[in-house]
């Protein structure tokens, strides 16, 4: 990975941010797209009961509907803390080669996260795969709080 991005003298955490909002919106993006004239704008928060009542729409679709909702709210749960972790860890200036790892490795959990999530959990096998997913990114947020305070009491 550093050879392919630089991670020794530019700082992309805060840039990660953003791209952690699109992640958490692209669940529920697709979602509207696979739900169709299920979908109203006027009322989105309906979709779900509207999807459900929908007896013309196949039951693994209605299936990839809920989970894509749900995998959408599983990243906004996440994204304050994840965003208050990278302001922490950039007022402690802890190391910039570990803050960019930390923080792109938050991203690719959650694209991996939705991808199963989303994609295959058709198969239940696949559910720990999705659990080690949410693991890293939640592994990647603490440790970015733990070096920021780290770095702060070595300053003090």
């Amino acid at each position: 990975m550093d050879s392919f991005i630089d991670l020794t003298s530019t700082n992309w955490s805060y840039y990660t941010i953003p791209a952690a909002f699109a992640l958490c919106m692209l669940p529920s993006v697709y979602s509207g797209i696979l739900a169709g004239k299920n979908y109203d704008l006027a009322n989105p928060r309906n979709m779900l009961d509207t999807c459900a009542k929908d007896t013309t729409l196949d039951k693994s679709v209605l299936n990839r509907i809920n989970r894509a909702k749900a995998a959408s709210a599983n990243g906004f749960e996440t994204l304050g803390l994840y965003a208050a972790a990278v302001v922490a860890a950039n007022s402690a200036k802890i190391d910039l080669v570990k803050l960019n790892k930390l923080t792109i490795g938050y991203i690719i959990s959650r694209a991996a996260y939705n991808f199963v999530y989303v994609q295959l959990q058709e198969n239940r096998r696949l559910a720990s795969v999705r659990s080690i997913a949410w693991g890293v990114g939640i592994y990647s947020i603490i440790s970015l709080f733990l070096s920021a305070g780290s770095a702060l009491n070595l300053r003090a």
